[in-house]
Formats: C-alpha cells, sequence, structure tokens
C-alpha cells in the first residue's frame, strides 16, 4: 500500500500548498472530444446515444433500453433488499427534512416611495439528474437530486444513468428512483447524456436544469451547456480536509481519509494538525489498515491557525474540525462545501443519511457556489407594481438617468404616467 505524504506548512504557505493538493486539471482536449459527442447528439439523437452505450457499457445495447420503464422500476424497488429500502427511505426523509426547511419562497416588499415588488420563486419545469452508474451504484446521489427537486416543485424529473453490461441501470438506482417518485430514468451514461438532458432526442425530452455528479467528462458537457440550460456546478474529483487537535481521535480521523480514498486516486485527502504526535498516530493507524492510501496527505503546521488559513485556502468540498472548541472555529470558516463538527462529525454521515446534501462545490468553487438544494432547482422572478404616487417620485430620477444614458424614449415612457 502507498504511504501518505507528509509536508510542514509554515507562515505565508498556504495558498501555494493549497494549490499544489488539488488534482490536475484534465487533459487540454478534453473540451474538443466533449464537444464532438454533444454535437453527434444533437445531430442523430438516439442513434448517437445507442452507439456511446455500445462503445462504453454494454456492446449490446437496443435503442429500446434507452428508456426504463415504470414496470422495471417498481419491479426493482420490489426486489431490493429490505433493508436497503429502509436506508433509502431514511436518507430521502432527512435530505427532504433539511431541503423543506430551505425551500425558497416568494418574498413581498414594499418600496421607500411606495412601489410593490413580488420575487416569485418558481420552480424550473423539468430537471435532469446525472446518476454516476455502470461498474458502481450511487443510488445516494439519485436521493440527493431527486428529494430537493421534488421539494422545490419541479414537476418533471428526469435521471439518466450509465447500464451495466447487462445494459440495465442498476438495480439500487432504480430502486431509489421509484422510493423518490420518479419515474423517468433513461440508460445513458457520460457527455452524451448530458446532451441529452439539453438538446433533447427522440426518446429524451430537454429539461432546464441539470445537475448531479459525474467524471470530467460529464462536467465538461455540463459546462458546454450552459446558457441552454442551468446547471449546479463543474464538479471535480471529491475533497476531504481534517483539521485535528490531540483531542481527535487517530483510528477515527484514518477512517475518514480512507473513506475520501475510497472516490480515487484523484481525490485529495488532507489532515493538517499543529501536534506531530497527532500526524504520527495517523499515520501508524493508516499503515495497519489493508486499504489503498490514494491520495492522502498530512500537514504538519506551524500553528492551528495556519491549519484553518490551508483549509481556508483549499476550500474544500468537505471540512471536518476534529478539535475541541468545533463550534467556536466553524464560526470563523466561510469557505467549505460541508463542515462536520467534533470527533462524531464523519463526512461520511454528509454522504448518506446527515441529511446535508451531499452534491457539493469542489476544486476551490466553494468559494463561491453552494450545495444542491431546492434553490438550485428554481428561478426568481419579480413582478412590479407602481401606484401613481411612485411613478411621481421616482420619475424624475428615471429621466436624469436616462438622459446620462443617451435613451430619451425612455425618459418619455415614464413621464407619459405622470400626468396619466
Amino acid at each position: 500500500m502507498s504511504t501518505p505524504r507528509r509536508v510542514r506548512l509554515d507562515a505565508g504557505g498556504a495558498g501555494t500548498l493549497a494549490a499544489t493538493l488539488r488534482p490536475p486539471a484534465p487533459a487540454g482536449d478534453l473540451d474538443v472530444r466533449v464537444r464532438a459527442i454533444v454535437e453527434d447528439v444533437r445531430a442523430r439523437g438516439d442513434a448517437a446515444l445507442v452507439d456511446q452505450v455500445r462503445a462504453f457499457d454494454c456492446p449490446g445495447f437496443r435503442r429500446e433500453q434507452l428508456a426504463v420503464s415504470p414496470e422495471e422500476i417498481r419491479r426493482a424497488v420490489a426486489a431490493a433488499d429490505p433493508a436497503l429500502r429502509a436506508a433509502i427511505a431514511a436518507a430521502a426523509a432527512q435530505v427532504r427534512a433539511v431541503a423543506e426547511a430551505q425551500r425558497p419562497g416568494d418574498v413581498h416588499i414594499e418600496g421607500p416611495v411606495g412601489q410593490r415588488v413580488v420575487i416569485r420563486a418558481i420552480p424550473v419545469d423539468a430537471a435532469g439528474l446525472y446518476v454516476p452508474g455502470g461498474r458502481a451504484a450511487y443510488p445516494s446521489s439519485l436521493i440527493m437530486g431527486a428529494v430537493p427537486a421534488r421539494v422545490a416543485g419541479v414537476g418533471r424529473v428526469a435521471v439518466t444513468s450509465p447500464p451495466g453490461p447487462d445494459g440495465h441501470v442498476h438495480p439500487a438506482v432504480l430502486a431509489a428512483a421509484g422510493i423518490c417518485g420518479v419515474d423517468e430514468v433513461y440508460a445513458v451514461g457520460g457527455a452524451g447524456a448530458v446532451a441529452a438532458l439539453a438538446y433533447g432526442t427522440e426518446t429524451v425530452a430537454p429539461v432546464a436544469v441539470v445537475a448531479g455528479p459525474g467524471n470530467s467528462w460529464v462536467q465538461e458537457a455540463k459546462r458546454q451547456a450552459v446558457g441552454r440550460v442551468g446547471i449546479d456546478g463543474i464538479a471535480g474529483p471529491s475533497e476531504l480536509v481534517v483539521v485535528a487537535d490531540a483531542s481527535a481521535d487517530p483510528e477515527a480521523v484514518a477512517a475518514d481519509l480512507l473513506a475520501q480514498a475510497e472516490h480515487g486516486p484523484d481525490s485529495p485527502a488532507v489532515l493538517a494538525s499543529d501536534d506531530p504526535e497527532v500526524l504520527d498516530a495517523v499515520a501508524g493507524a493508516l499503515a495497519r489498515q489493508p486499504a489503498a492510501v490514494g491520495s492522502v496527505t498530512l500537514v504538519e503546521c506551524a500553528t492551528r491557525a495556519l491549519a484553518i488559513e490551508l483549509a481556508e485556502a483549499f476550500a474544500p468540498e468537505h471540512l471536518q474540525l476534529c478539535v475541541r472548541d468545533a463550534a467556536r472555529a466553524a464560526a470563523g470558516i466561510r469557505h467549505a462545501g460541508c463542515v462536520f463538527l467534533g470527533p462524531s462529525g464523519a463526512t461520511a454521515f454528509g454522504d448518506y443519511v446527515a441529511g446535508s446534501n451531499h452534491i457539493l462545490p469542489t476544486g476551490g468553487a466553494a468559494r463561491h457556489s453552494s450545495a444542491v438544494g431546492p434553490a438550485t432547482f428554481t428561478r426568481r422572478m419579480s413582478m412590479v407594481e407602481l401606484p401613481q404616487e411612485a411613478v411621481v417620485a421616482l420619475t424624475p430620477h428615471l429621466a436624469r438617468l436616462a438622459d446620462a444614458e443617451g435613451f430619451p424614449q425612455h425618459r418619455r415612457s415614464a413621464e407619459l404616467r405622470v400626468g396619466a
């Protein structure tokens, strides 16, 4: 098994170290290759999707297998292990409770001079969710996308997920679809699936928002679709930063780092501590585990404040504060997708059952982006009502601004209302 990297961080180096801890960018020609796939789907529709599934997932795939029937979804729910059904339902219930508390609502404003503005929260007509699949199953990702979309009030939720070698979407994903009330599932993955959701094919009707995790091909396709559809963000490999002091349990921290390493060798897992004994103990715990360490880095920081500075500079998808005063430390955190507090705050709970969403910003995007939630599938629309007193009060200001910008008809449009 590989050995975790160990580095020293002194004052002034947090930003530089954070940059080196991130995985390298995708291949330089990825955008060109994805664009070719997207254009192929736009030009040939279902035929392009079938060719792509045959090339990457199932050589004998047929067009009739693209749309998963409601009956197959019902069978998957019925055939699922009762404990798995219960786990999916429990996870969905936690995510739903948190999502309902975030549901956007209409805002009514009475302006200073009497104008009335209503900001309406309107769910999009249709949402497309990408759920990774193929060799592995990710029912949790379906839960994290479908439940907030439904809570937001989206009427049509379409799921795409790569089929396995048998040409079928994994039964666990179909069971989650049935339990979460999704009955529109398509057996296709990769950039082609995103193109189908964005532009539509003979079988897949287009949507308004595409969300969900996926590899670099999926994320590049989402980036290219921006403008045609809304997206949740551009996600890269999963990330974890743990800030720990002497109160941390080395075995638990090692397990958390290894859990992150399960996402793949390009998923950084970082432990930052100002206590060398903590780092030594975690290194020892890692050495006793048969699992591959992957991209684990142990950072010895000159001070606890420097460990926090590193976390803020990295802006990780997941941040664990395994310190005595976790709540106090968390109060100063501004840049993280989700923060887990104290000795019990393992990221794994957020991945599945805590209720927080696991579709989170990565690659430093936590500086400006948020987790998937009902707002991801909601747009805001203003409604303006101007009583006469507001027209009289505001028109002189409008006139001056219109003059400054050289738009005389704007001024006239307003002034005609003054004497109405």
